[in-house]
């Protein structure tokens, strides 16, 4: 095949140009948080109360007694378009990938509060009840979705399967999944009280771009000279290695429980890229001095997008999935820890006092606490 030189290969192409504008979102979200604050004392009447510490992270959690309770809902997004569209350009179902994606979404947002996956529902809503008629794509997707809760050792309790004529696009489906977990014991809780200088902070490798950043990703594939089936590396087209299915991070969180360790803090990198090592809302300056290793596909959007460091860790993974804030004596047993269970692992870099900001050395880049609104 031929080598892969981009079309107008000077032209920038960057998060907002493909749609997605945080500027815009943000305000929202915080402002939907602070409207849900609101409700919170409609748990009093049952006895339980909210952790107001959890509001603005990725889970919420609730005080019920014994063990505190957390939830979270999470969309797949747009990565089902490039399943959709790599199957009519080869004849492969991807949706078995596809369904792990959206079970990762919910449930690596919910280990971050440190709670164990207990039970997960589905939400598949169809451009119309013909979607359903592909009896393939439709096993794919539910075997996928099996296995993923397997792997995490979560209970599928069900879903909603709405066929949306008129709201959905006709061929195509949402995908989203709610998810519940218990902390359980109390002290497993990880919510950032325990930070603090001198903490080291660990990164989990990705296995590609997950699922964020697809919207980018598509548009980048209209450029491409051969769309999805450009080669990324010999044999590997761009659509196949975008479809590579988001790692399930709860294997590791439970075995770090098992082995002794609670973090301190968790962050999901997921939108908003690396800026989400600003999550905590206490004023703490982190500073990486390692970087993960880049899979391929990042690296080729970054350089076909003409990406440059600051716009590619603001808006991708970049190799980190996941980001564990860990005592210092715990870094090393950490990343062995997560080597057993097959995910890539490092000591990347550590806490410190400080203005509020991230510093990502080995690039020169510094975000400050301006940049990531989430509360």
């Amino acid at each position: 095949m031929k080598t892969t030189e981009p079309i107008e290969s000077h032209a920038t192409l960057s998060y907002q140009q493909a749609g997605v504008d945080y500027r815009l979102i943000d305000p929202l979200k915080v402002s939907a948080q602070q409207a849900a604050a609101a409700t919170a004392a409609g748990l009093g009447a049952h006895g339980f109360s909210e952790i107001k510490a959890s509001r603005g992270e990725s889970a919420y959690v609730v005080d019920v007694g014994p063990f505190y309770l957390a939830s979270i809902v999470e969309c797949l997004g747009s990565k089902a378009l490039v399943a959709d569209e790599m199957a009519r350009l080869t004849g492969k179902s991807y949706y078995d990938g596809i369904a792990q994606d959206t079970i990762a979404m919910a449930v690596n947002d919910l280990i971050t509060v440190g709670a164990t996956p207990l039970v997960v529902q589905a939400y598949w809503a169809a451009g119309g009840s013909e979607w359903f008629a592909d009896a393939d794509r439709a096993r794919a997707l539910v075997a996928g979705w099996q296995r993923a809760c397997e792997a995490c050792g979560i209970a599928w309790g069900g879903g909603e399967t709405p066929a949306l004529a008129g709201i959905v696009e006709a061929g195509r489906i949402d995908l989203a999944a709610a998810c519940t977990g218990l902390v359980n014991p109390k002290q497993r809780l990880s919510l950032g009280d325990r930070l603090g200088a001198g903490d080291a902070i660990v990164l989990l490798d990705s296995s590609g771009i997950h699922a964020n950043g697809l919207s980018l990703a598509r548009k980048l594939a209209q450029r491409l000279p051969q769309g999805y089936l450009t080669p990324v590396t010999p044999g590997l087209s761009y659509g196949d290695a975008l479809l590579a299915p988001t790692l399930l991070y709860s294997p590791v969180t439970e075995a770090l429980w098992q082995a002794g360790i609670t973090p301190h803090y968790c962050a999901n990198i997921t939108g908003h890229g690396w800026r989400k090592l600003l999550r905590h809302p206490q004023r703490f300056s982190y500073r990486i001095h390692t970087l993960p290793g880049m899979p391929a596909v990042l690296a080729f959007m970054q350089r076909h997008a003409n990406l440059d460091d600051r716009e590619a860790y603001s808006t991708l993974n970049m190799g980190a999935g996941f980001a564990l804030f860990v005592a210092d004596r715990d870094a090393a047993r950490t990343v062995e820890v997560a080597q057993q269970m097959g995910i890539g692992a490092r000591v990347a870099g550590s806490v410190h006092a400080g203005p509020k900001e991230l510093v990502i050395e080995p690039l020169g880049l510094r975000f400050d606490e301006g940049e990531l609104q989430l509360r």
